[in-house]
């Protein structure tokens, strides 16, 4: 596959989330060890502070990414299955981790952030996520209870009013150096309505869990790393440095 082409909804993930996907998250909501709320309390993660507290590292190095990265990918270009909600290429992500998979040629070029994400337990995913100036994410769902999102703020706009991620019926605005948690199952949306950039380290990872609600999350996560989806992107990811590895030579 091409990385950036769009291709069609996949079927088996359409009967997947019609079909099983309820059933799955019910089990899982039923056995979670943390609050099933929209927006949870980071105290109850303590990797969170320090993370927070690392917060001067991990900005540096983005910093230093951007120096040396002329043009990161766009998410829909790296996941096209993304497509639906990155309508177009204002959303740019370097991954860090893939469910569960490193980088390396990424985690080498931010090497603190990397040993720092690497460290949370049950981590999926670990990328610097981006949002242009007027991108806009559309109101959707996750798939599954089985994971958590964390949003630490790294490099926001002045105007921070008017950048914001709408969870449920909670706006939050983000903060540089501060995270938050939330589950992404709940209808979500995303705007930056100013001329600035957003960053963020945007991680996700398992839900604490127990008894029935801990095997039913293995089985529907299991699934989803051996799927299409997954294998796809990592290929685009796996494609995208192999150019720009050829374009740094030349």
């Amino acid at each position: 596959m091409t990385a950036g082409k769009v291709i069609p909804r996949r079927p088996f993930l359409v009967r997947l989330g019609k079909k099983m996907r309820p059933i799955f998250n019910r089990a899982i909501a039923s056995g979670s060890l943390v609050s099933n709320a929209p927006v949870l309390d980071t105290a109850n993660f303590p990797w969170v502070r320090a993370l927070e507290d690392s917060y001067d590292h991990i900005l540096r190095e983005y910093k230093q990414l951007l120096s040396g990265e002329k043009n990161l990918p766009s998410l829909r270009k790296l996941s096209p299955d993304h497509a639906r909600i990155a309508p177009d290429e204002r959303w740019k992500a370097f991954f860090l981790y893939g469910y569960g998979t490193s980088v390396p040629e990424n985690c080498a070029k931010t090497p603190v952030t990397s040993q720092l994400v690497a460290g949370i337990p049950g981590l999926c995913n670990a990328l610097f996520s981006i949002m242009e100036p007027h991108g806009v994410i559309p109101p959707h769902n996750g798939v599954t209870k089985g994971m958590l999102n964390c949003h630490l703020g790294i490099s926001l706009p002045k105007d921070n009013e008017n950048c914001w991620i709408k969870i449920s019926d909670r706006k939050l605005h983000w903060q540089e150096g501060k995270a938050f948690i939330f589950d992404d199952t709940y209808k979500h949306t995303v705007e930056n309505n100013t001329d600035d950039f957003r960053a963020i380290l945007f991680l996700q990872f398992e839900r604490p869990t127990r008894g029935l609600g801990r095997l039913a999350q293995k089985i529907f996560l299991g699934g989803v790393r051996r799927s299409a989806f997954v294998k796809d992107a990592k290929s685009n990811i796996d494609r995208w440095n192999q150019i720009q590895a050829e374009l740094e030579k030349n």
